[in-house]
């Protein structure tokens, strides 16, 4: 089997076998198996008792997912969040269930932590902070949480991450990007759906997270984007306290966007809250391309003047111009009934590198369409038209590229929280002036001469390309230096299968040569013994013996 040369190293081995048992222990035995992890893992000398597990299977299967990930630890926790946003590679049961996933976790050991901060700050909290929690406000798998204040009396919050967390995730990460390239070759039916670009994805996520510097990082250029407005709270960041380890921002006081009696209570006005929030977050995504990717209820705090405050910055997405273009003109496709300019914008995210029914594509994208004909936009429901768009791509078998996986889920998170603030909430009725300004500034004469002079530079690019590889080329061809390298997937495995069955005749021809070489030895009289025998002649049988074994052993795998 080729997975097995990618996991010889012994620690991912020993991780596997934790993964598999933990699937199976959650019901996901036939999952195991399908994946091949049982038969690796077999080859491996590592044994799953897989048969008995089917009474443990009292929840549906994303549930066991669910709890399986869970076990599983920050690693798999990640890659569930990144899969709940992903509507056009799942479906509504298991998103749901993926959606649940959370990452808190028991807090560390006080002393353990202890014994890392103060490598990091210099010298022990109570000497940093004029004021010291050793309870956590909060414990995730990751990093926690601790109430502290600085000597000229700031309340702040110390984010320290978890002792040792960094080299468990090491390991996952490295076993998990082996286990997708290795389902990328061996299932064809899986590279619509990108295993590779999401286990990448997903290792460019935890490792931004990893680094809490970075978080604070990416709190300040949100900041800076709304220096000036009142009305959106960035918590400000204590830099000299800051490390790869630790992170200390301003305590925000508010009232968490969870709790919708203290809202009342505090005599908030839900409909401006509402308004104001989505405003922000379509700002960062239209015109600064560069958003909170993770702005959930546990995120957000609203104090006095119905003002907002974002906190936790470890994810957070971009959108690049080209994106943005795209997504103007799905908007304008949709309010223009124009399905061949959706289809396009469709097609381009994800890629032509599938065989696509395009008739059956654009029939689907027409129904779509039909379906909002007549309704304005500032009615539609955003959360429900992206809804729309993830089942067509799911039933084409097309998969979103990551970033615009992240941009949809911010938006139908978003659209959630509105309504649940203020039911006459439309996410559509707020992105629509955004969207008409950035629209505008499209056509206007100046971004149009820049997009003219970017397509020039690019024919005269492809113009002069063209010559220059030829000469290249050329030069190659004099020197005798031209290869041709054919790399044929389907052949790597009929390789593998003659490179065992020639180390079994290699062994099978030694072991003949032992016995023969062996019976004459001991025909030979003088020479060294060995309970009354020729020592070479018996220890040659011991050998042909053991390379018998091997033989036996090895013809009970498959080829």
């Amino acid at each position: 089997m080729p997975i097995l040369q990618t996991l010889l190293n012994a620690r991912d081995l020993g991780r596997l076998q934790h993964i598999a048992a933990v699937f199976v222990r959650h019901g996901l035995g036939d999952m195991v198996h399908r994946l091949g992890w049982a038969d690796l893992l077999d080859k491996a000398g590592h044994a799953l008792r897989i048969e008995h597990a089917a009474h443990l299977a009292r929840l549906t299967p994303p549930e066991q997912l669910r709890s399986a990930l869970e076990e599983l630890g920050p690693t798999f926790v990640k890659l569930g969040q990144i899969m709940a946003g992903r509507a056009d590679l799942l479906g509504p049961e298991w998103i749901a269930q993926l959606e649940k996933l959370h990452s808190s976790a028991p807090p560390v050991d006080i002393e353990r932590l202890r014994a890392q901060l103060t490598e990091d700050l210099g010298a022990p909290p109570e000497e940093v902070f004029r004021d010291w929690e050793d309870t956590p406000l909060a414990a995730a798998s990751i990093a926690q949480v601790h109430a502290a204040t600085l000597p000229d009396g700031t309340e702040v919050v110390v984010k320290v991450r978890r002792p040792g967390i960094e080299a468990t995730i090491d390991a996952d990460l490295r076993l998990l990007e082996r286990l997708a390239g290795a389902a990328e070759r061996q299932w064809p039916e899986l590279r619509p759906y990108r295993p590779i670009e999401l286990a990448r994805q997903l290792a460019r996520s935890l490792r931004r997270e990893l680094d809490l510097a970075s978080e604070c990082r990416h709190a300040e250029r949100i900041a800076a984007s709304f220096e000036g407005q009142t009305d959106i709270i960035i918590p400000r960041v204590v830099w000299a306290h800051t490390s790869r380890r630790v992170n200390v921002q301003q305590r925000v006081r508010g009232v968490p966007a969870e709790d919708q009696a203290a809202i009342d209570a505090a005599g908030l006005d839900r409909h401006q809250i509402a308004r104001r929030g989505a405003s922000a977050v379509l700002k960062m995504v239209v015109h600064d391309g560069f958003f909170h990717a993770d702005p959930h209820p546990g995120n957000l705090f609203f104090l006095p003047g119905n003002r907002i405050a974002f906190v936790d910055f470890g994810m957070v997405g971009r959108v690049m111009p080209q994106r943005r273009d795209e997504l103007l003109m799905l908007m304008l496709g949709l309010v223009q009934r124009d399905a061949g300019a959706v289809a396009e914008v469709l097609l381009e995210w994800t890629g032509d590198d599938n065989e696509i029914d395009d008739n059956a594509l654009r029939t689907d994208i027409e129904s779509f369409v039909d379906q909002y004909h007549g309704v304005p936009l500032a009615q539609l429901s955003l959360a429900s038209m992206l809804g729309d768009v993830t089942t067509i791509l799911r039933a084409h078998h097309l998969a979103l590229p990551s970033d615009l996986a992240l941009l949809i889920k911010v938006f139908v998170t978003l659209e959630g929280l509105g309504r649940s603030l203020d039911p006459e909430f439309h996410m559509a009725a707020e992105a629509l002036p955004l969207l008409r300004q950035a629209l505008h500034e499209r056509y206007q004469p100046r971004a149009l001469a820049q997009r003219g002079w970017q397509a020039v530079r690019q024919v005269a690019g492809l113009l002069g390309g063209p010559p220059r590889d030829l000469a290249r080329l050329l030069r190659t061809a004099r020197k005798g230096r031209i290869q041709v390298q054919i790399d044929v997937t389907d052949l790597r495995a009929v390789a593998d299968q003659l490179d065992r069955a020639a180390q079994r005749i290699a062994v099978g021809l030694v072991v003949a040569a032992l016995v023969i070489g062996s019976s004459i030895v001991m025909t030979v009289g003088g020479g060294p013994q060995l309970f009354g025998l020729p020592a070479f002649g018996l220890l040659g049988f011991v050998g042909a013996g053991v390379g018998g074994l091997w033989l036996l052993w090895s013809g009970r795998r498959r080829p």
